[in-house]
């Protein structure tokens, strides 16, 4: 589905992203982890198009997509919540998630259709007609979601979802983005809750310095001493295994 190829960044002297090359299958949930700096969300921004990468490739179901801009990656089927999130205040609810449908419904009212269906599978229904301003974190977090998947995308980069989020909103989320993923769409997510990715992800990619220093199952990634050393840390590294054999 996506595709890094040798893929770098750099800002003046500075070297964001260095020689990434990882894929993203089709149905999956992916996961990209490691320590706050580490080019996460720069690989992102280039992988949508609002970055142009220095060096590398970027494919979208096999085409070369390096060059392409936002709008027509979107077009293609690929679509991104961001980090921070920030809803369009004065509008409402429905009218927030309208502006990612009309990509796809070009009249308001099968946009508004569009963003009330959408609303309703992730629980916001109850908050339609509300000032999106009004929401809390967990629901702005909804919105944002809300918003990407409006654009019926095949792909959907999710930058840190679950932030900020208590643990019983995390639990009530995970279930959605794995509904997500069942109805087809593939996820690839930047996450620095390490319990979901280990419940969510079926392959994990770790960055550190943008270097990627590692890849493979969670279990085996959470186990790498390099990741350990990173990353996680012993103590973190051993609840996680814990956490992963009692849920075996």
């Amino acid at each position: 589905m996506l595709a890094a190829q040798r893929v770098g960044k750099r800002f003046g002297g500075l070297a964001a992203v260095s020689d990434v090359s990882l894929t993203v299958e089709p149905g999956s949930i992916t996961g990209l982890i490691g320590p706050n700096g580490a080019g996460k969300t720069t690989l992102f921004a280039m992988a949508a198009g609002f970055l142009p990468p220095t060096s590398g490739r970027i494919l979208l179901e096999g085409r070369d997509v390096t060059d392409e801009p936002p709008h027509a990656r979107a077009r293609r089927g690929l679509a991104r919540t961001f980090q921070i999130v920030q809803p369009f205040a004065g509008l409402s609810v429905a009218e927030n998630i309208a502006v990612g449908a009309y990509l796809r419904h070009a009249r308001r009212a099968d946009a508004l259709a569009r963003a009330t269906q959408i609303a309703r599978r992730l629980g916001l229904g109850a908050e339609l007609d509300k000032p999106a301003a009004s929401l809390t974190i967990a629901g702005r977090k909804r919105l944002e979601l809300a918003r990407a998947l409006a654009t019926e995308p095949k792909l959907l980069l999710l930058d840190e979802v679950l932030a900020g989020l208590t643990p019983s909103e995390i639990r009530d989320v995970i279930p959605m983005l794995r509904a997500i993923r069942d109805e087809g769409v593939t996820l690839f997510m930047i996450e620095h809750v390490m319990q979901a990715v280990m419940d969510l992800c079926e392959k994990v990619y770790v960055l550190a310095q943008g270097r990627l220093i590692a890849e493979g199952l969670p279990e085996a990634v959470c186990a790498d001493p390099g990741v350990i050393e990173a990353y996680l840390g012993h103590d973190a590294a051993a609840r996680l295994m814990r956490a992963g054999a009692s849920l075996a």
